[in-house]
């Protein structure tokens, strides 16, 4: 099953490509790998909430913003690599959880973009990973992901 139709049954529409907010671009191609700059868990060119998780931010709403960052990434990826059926798979996801002193639930903040993943590639969605907690993210934002992408 291709891409398009797996995110089509699944009821997914990626998003538009989010622009970038400082100096670089959104993917770049190399030796059949895409790579994605951190995307952050932009909706119309709006953040849904910014400061920290376990202070001002709830886990389980940034667990969904880290989903939308993969979102975003694997929207990215796909308009570098030439369209979403030119993605393979999953070979590193790197999450970052802007976080209060006392959070230490990095790891499952970070599964709503492995979780997504996932159910997009099947196996193919198999991936490395780390989830870091950080003082501080651009914009105050919770949440930021960045994804490495098999080509097909």
């Amino acid at each position: 099953m291709s891409i398009a139709t797996r995110l089509e049954e699944l009821g997914i529409e990626l998003p538009a490509v989010v622009a970038p907010v400082a100096a670089y671009v959104p993917a770049v191609v190399h030796g059949g790998v895409v790579y994605t700059s951190g995307q952050l868990p932009f909706v119309n060119g709006a953040l849904p909430e910014t400061g920290k998780v376990g202070a001002e931010v709830d886990a389980d709403a940034a667990k969904g913003y880290a989903r939308t960052c993969a979102l975003n990434a694997l929207a990215a990826a796909a308009s570098a690599a030439g369209g979403v059926d030119r993605i393979a798979g999953v070979l590193r996801v790197g999450g970052f959880v802007a976080s209060d002193p006392s959070f230490t639930g990095q790891p499952g903040v970070i599964n709503g973009a492995s979780e997504v993943l996932g159910e997009i590639f099947g196996d193919a969605g198999k991936h490395a990973r780390a989830a870091v907690g950080v003082a501080v993210l651009p914009l105050d934002t919770p949440v930021e992901v960045e994804v490495a992408f098999i080509l097909a």
